[in-house]
């Protein structure tokens, strides 16, 4: 069995979220991440104005059903904004004129538009007053995660009792500056106990002196490793986009902003974090296969 990647916005020169994408292109893609020994993703579709995103999302549910060898592949969808914190460093990527305070009709569009494949939805809980949209979500079987956020420990608290079961990529979406102590990671590592935690694991993201930290704290039963790829990822050096950001991979091939303020996804292989964790942080390799195959398996009950 391969790995599982629960956030990938495209690979192999192919943007999950751009507008013109084709079930060829998918194949194309699908076929990449299978010679890279990822065998199941969620197809990524990030924070943009809603109806891009239900176009997104259309097309996607088109290409899988037009293509086996892309249902084979993609899995499902995994829904990133646009109900996450506006501000500048949690909102990393994302487009600031696309961010929006989460609301159940949007919400459910967004689902509509999916066709039944969605399977999560990061967003912030700050964003969801009353957590009216988590308990929505949660209560169809969709798992809420809380990303890009920097939620006050209340407000994650009070998400976590209505359902949140999950922290997108934790130690990113947010600041390189922040409080010592009261911070989004330090709150959320307060809930170990109940959430599963995505790490980006290309060394660049996250040290991995620190991430070692991090996978101790929040436990390898409940760890995910993920990759946050772009279309840049196992593609080699060159000019890609993800939705309306066009990117270059720079010297030490990271796809950074133009300020280089902050990351804009990877170009990391599951692979090439599996050698990470096993090569450099000398986890044996049943720990590395639970947080790069079980566990997110686990995570969304899929086989």
């Amino acid at each position: 069995m391969g790995f599982f990647d629960l956030q990938v916005n495209g690979y192999g020169g192919v943007d999950l979220n751009a507008d013109d994408i084709t079930a060829d292109d998918m194949a194309r893609m699908c076929e990449q991440l299978e010679a890279d020994g990822t065998d199941g993703i969620l197809a990524t579709v990030i924070t943009d104005h809603i109806p891009v995103m239900i176009s997104r999302l259309k097309r996607i549910v088109a290409c899988c059903a037009a293509n086996s060898a892309v249902r084979r592949v993609i899995r499902g969808i995994h829904i990133e904004g646009p109900f996450i914190s506006p501000l500048d460093g949690y909102r990393g990527a994302h487009p600031e004129d696309a961010v929006v305070a989460s609301n159940i009709d949007l919400a459910k569009t967004l689902l509509d538009a999916a066709d039944g494949m969605t399977r999560i939805v990061t967003l912030a809980p700050e964003q969801d007053p009353g957590q009216r949209v988590t308990r929505m979500l949660a209560d169809i079987g969709v798992m809420v995660a809380c990303g890009h956020s920097n939620a006050s420990i209340d407000q994650l608290n009070a998400s976590v009792d209505a359902g949140l079961k999950m922290f997108t990529h934790l130690g990113n979406g947010c600041p390189a500056r922040m409080a010592r102590h009261d911070n989004i990671i330090q709150r959320a590592l307060s809930r170990s106990g109940d959430l599963w935690f995505c790490f980006i694991a290309d060394g660049r993201h996250i040290p991995l002196f620190a991430l070692a930290n991090y996978l101790k704290l929040a436990g390898y039963d409940r760890s995910i490793v993920v990759t946050d790829a772009i279309a840049a990822a196992s593609a080699g050096p060159g000019e890609f986009t993800l939705g309306r950001w066009r990117v270059t991979t720079d010297e030490d091939n990271a796809v950074r902003s133009a300020d280089k303020s902050h990351f804009v996804g990877s170009t990391a292989t599951m692979r090439q974090c599996f050698d990470h964790l096993a090569g450099e942080l000398h986890l044996p390799p049943e720990v590395c296969r639970r947080l790069l195959d079980e566990n997110p398996r686990q995570a969304l009950c899929l086989p």
